[in-house]
């Protein structure tokens, strides 16, 4: 391919959610993700940046200024492999998935697998975000009823003992041979409390749990992987960070969170996988709050793997209007139908 005929050009969109989307970090009531589009010979490929406010490490003030310069170098001919990317993940996986999807005709097909031939649908977690006690259970149960067999809660912003009072309720419904528990805390416990309060979540037979404490302290996370009855799961730990044997070898988690918009595209995921099948450490993917068009990416690029735990795929009926894609969710599962 001509890379000297490749046009680019991005858009932004103002994405509004349905329920206010909240963590223990924040709440978010919208978002903007970023299209970008490489042009050549009549057909275009679409990828999407959609950094993560106060989290992904090029959540930054001039965004659209380095997303410009970027496009503009593309058009004065320079190659993609010649642009400094560096700390500019969202926009890494953007090009990527905007030039695979160019190189397959533009389709919005980047990787031929049973999913995008519609043979074999991807298993998803159902997530539960931070809302009053009262609404997460609900929801929890609806999720199960739909056909979910992994939930995942969002944990960490409400009074820890309501947390297990929650917990609790929904295990007297629902054993552990009937649906999985995934928790999520974001990095919300306290050091001095995280391995104390994770053992007493433990009595709810919980399956992972990711991020219990902030990334970056790593001799403190080790000592969680190593003492923690609850699997720990990498994931703000994995951002910002080249993929490195050293440092799983030492954190040793059970299981990592991979994000590609976070982490700069699918070869860096490609590699923390590599580096997990050698040391026997699980993973899944999971979106990032990608409009349809990231979502739809991720879904095709980890249907590749053959994973049978359930990925954190289901974010595409997060707002009020998305991008039109054939993604389908149906009894716990995402179906890729034309």
């Amino acid at each position: 391919m001509n890379k000297l005929t490749i046009a680019a050009r991005w858009q932004n969109s103002v994405l509004e959610f349905k329920t206010p989307a909240t963590t223990s970090r924040h709440t978010l009531k919208e978002h903007t993700v970023y299209y970008i589009f490489l042009t050549q010979n009549g057909l275009t490929g679409t990828g999407e940046a959609a950094p993560l406010k106060g989290l992904s490490i090029d959540d930054l003030p001039d965004f659209e200024a380095r997303l410009q310069n970027i496009c503009d170098q593309i058009n004065t001919g320079i190659s993609l492999e010649n642009i400094d990317l560096t700390n500019l993940p969202s926009i890494q996986f953007a090009l990527e998935t905007a030039l695979l999807d160019l190189q397959n005709g533009g389709r919005k097909i980047l990787f031929d697998t049973a999913f995008t031939r519609s043979e074999k649908p991807i298993p998803i977690n159902g997530l539960v975000w931070m809302n009053e006690s009262k609404t997460m259970l609900s929801e929890a149960f609806e999720k199960v009823e739909l056909g979910y067999t992994t939930i995942k809660f969002k944990v960490g912003a409400l009074d820890f003992d309501e947390e297990c009072r929650m917990l609790e309720n929904f295990r007297k419904r629902y054993s552990e041979w009937k649906v999985e528990i995934r928790l999520d805390a974001n990095g919300a416990f306290p050091n001095s409390d995280a391995l104390q309060m994770l053992k007493d979540l433990s009595r709810f037979q919980i399956h992972s749990f990711e991020q219990p404490i902030k990334a970056g302290q790593w001799e403190a996370i080790q000592e969680l992987c190593a003492m923690s009855p609850i699997a720990v799961a990498l994931d703000e730990e994995l951002i910002g960070q080249k993929p490195d044997v050293k440092l799983l070898q030492y954190i040793n988690p059970k299981y990592l969170v991979l994000k590609p918009t976070l982490l700069g595209g699918f070869r860096v995921a490609d590699e923390w996988i590599s580096i997990c099948k050698k040391y026997e450490i699980g993973w899944w993917a999971t979106s990032a709050l990608e409009s349809n068009i990231g979502l739809n990416a991720i879904a095709q690029w980890v249907s590749q793997y053959d994973n049978p735990l359930p990925q954190g795929l289901g974010t595409g009926g997060l707002y009020v209007k998305n991008r039109e894609m054939p993604l389908h969710l149906k009894e716990g599962d995402l179906h890729y139908i034309v």
